[in-house]
């Protein structure tokens, strides 16, 4: 655990103070900017390879995440935030499978706060902007239909729904997938590091099964680094299209 807080090196002391998790949270930053703006800078009529990639990883957010989600004409709005989640969280989870960083940049709980805070304020915002104040909370906490009775009740579930829970899951669930894979591989690797150098005789066997271990769940890591920045960018604009939407 103590790999997530490790000792600063730069700006000690200050609100820029700067450690390992906090420099392969910029250097994933800087990898996905210039992976993006190397893909825009180089697009040709014929497409290579790298640019085939990238316009299929485009299409798979701007239409098979946002469009589907929320309709052209409303994802047209909110898809550079969209993206910029897709992609910043994927590049952000990847770290964790790259030799020398092996960390995930949102295992630490504060990247993920920051992302939620992000997503919270803009379907608020736009819910608001949509219905005006009143009109968002009635439709945020009053559900159509139920006998006025029941409300005395479901006013307060729905106020923890919207505005408590779905933030606080959002949040925990990236970071909690981030953290639980890192701790899986290195207890799999060490556990197959004392097999091998450090056991009786006899005990070196298990460095095969301890080794096979981890590498399945790095290949399940592969899948769940793509798969968090789905759900993350999902349930964005599933949050976003409930907060504009005139349907409950």
């Amino acid at each position: 655990m103590a790999e997530f807080f490790p000792a600063p090196f730069a700006f000690v002391g200050t609100p820029f103070e700067m450690n390992r998790v906090m420099l392969i949270r910029i250097l994933a930053t800087i990898a996905v900017v210039v992976v993006l703006a190397i893909w825009a800078k180089r697009m040709k009529l014929i497409p290579g390879r790298f640019q085939s990639a990238m316009e299929l990883a485009m299409e798979f957010v701007t239409v098979g995440i946002a469009e589907d989600t929320m309709g052209k004409e409303k994802a047209k709005k909110f898809m550079p935030l969209i993206v910029a989640i897709f992609f910043g969280v994927l590049f952000w989870n990847v770290t964790k499978l790259i030799p020398f960083l092996n960390m995930p940049a949102s295992g630490v709980i504060g990247l993920p706060i920051v992302l939620t805070a992000v997503v919270y304020i803009t379907y608020h915002w736009a819910g608001i902007a949509q219905k005006g104040l009143g009109g968002y909370l009635k439709d945020a906490l009053i559900l159509p239909g139920v006998p006025w009775p029941m409300h005395i009740l479901l006013i307060p579930i729905e106020f923890i729904t919207k505005f408590v829970t779905q933030p606080f899951t959002l949040a925990i669930r990236l970071f909690a997938n981030m953290m639980v894979g890192h701790l899986l591989l290195v207890l799999c690797f060490s556990a197959t590091s004392f097999f091998l150098f450090d056991a009786s005789n006899g005990f070196q066997f298990f460095a095969i099964l301890t080794f096979a271990g981890g590498f399945f769940v790095f290949l399940l890591e592969m899948l769940v680094v793509v798969l968090q920045a789905y759900i993350f960018a999902l349930l964005s604009c599933v949050y976003i299209n409930a907060a504009i939407s005139d349907d409950h």
